[in-house]
């Protein structure tokens, strides 16, 4: 059923809470209130993000906390031989050891390039598009380069709903009580939804898309549905329509 502006920003004001977060691996960001700190750590977390809650919740801050005080001069400092020696024997589902090393290895090798991840993701961005799906691509591609990360980076050439980077981006771009933000150059309006098997089941029930399966093309449809809504920054209801499902005392019922 279609829903109301009035619907959706009664649902931002009474969810859209930080003492609602847990769990969610957006929860680790608070803990880095240097950008740079914070956009190495959101990566860690959003690609983490995949598969049950308590489990990414378990493994995230254990490669946080295996990575020191500083995730940047982790990266910065990072050697196969380092990290081999930290990560060893590293398993979560589908990303093994040799992977997580690549990842660092990867961070390490645009740090070097661009000065930070931000300034990656803004040599591919442009204002005037709709979106930033084309910067995505292009950031996605500079992680991907000459490494294995098949798990933990989706192949941005495929029909991927690229959900994790679009979670990081949410997490890095927009800013309220939730969101912390940090990278103040990218607009909000052109935010796309991040979207998985739970999100697109929650966007079928509100009647925000009609599309069966959850990839790109529903993204678009979706976060194009959200902007009318709110033009200016449309993935503002994602955290709080992604709560109903996932806490124990907000059920998809209630929506």
């Amino acid at each position: 059923m279609k829903k109301t502006p009035r619907y959706f920003e009664t649902l931002y004001t009474r969810y859209n809470k930080r003492s609602l977060c847990n769990p969610d691996p957006l929860q680790f960001l608070y803990d880095y209130p240097a950008v740079r700190e914070r956009e190495i750590a959101a990566l860690v977390a959003a690609c983490f993000a995949y598969g049950n809650v308590k489990q990414i919740i378990k493994t995230v801050s254990w490669v946080l906390n295996a990575a020191g005080s500083s995730p940047r001069q982790c990266a910065l400092s990072a050697t196969p031989d380092k990290l081999a020696r930290i990560f060893k024997g590293f398993k979560y589902r589908f990303t093994a050891e040799q992977e997580i090393i690549s990842f660092w290895l990867a961070v390490k090798t645009i740090l070097q390039k661009y000065g930070s991840l931000e300034d990656c993701f803004l040599a591919y961005y442009t204002p005037a598009d709709e979106t930033v799906l084309p910067a995505l691509k292009g950031f996605a591609r500079e992680l991907r380069r000459g490494c294995d990360l098949h798990s933990l980076v989706p192949d941005p050439d495929k029909k991927s709903a690229l959900k994790r980077l679009n979670l990081f981006l949410r997490w890095m771009v927009r800013k309220d009580e939730v969101d912390p933000g940090g990278w103040a150059k990218i607009s909000p309006a052109q935010l796309l939804v991040p979207l998985d098997v739970h999100m697109h089941r929650i966007a079928q029930k509100l009647g925000l898309t009609k599309r069966n399966a959850a990839d790109i093309t529903a993204v678009l449809e979706i976060s194009a549905a959200l902007k009318k809504y709110c033009p200016h920054d449309p993935i503002k209801y994602d955290f709080c329509l992604t709560r109903f499902g996932i806490r124990d005392d907000m059920s998809y019922d209630d929506l």
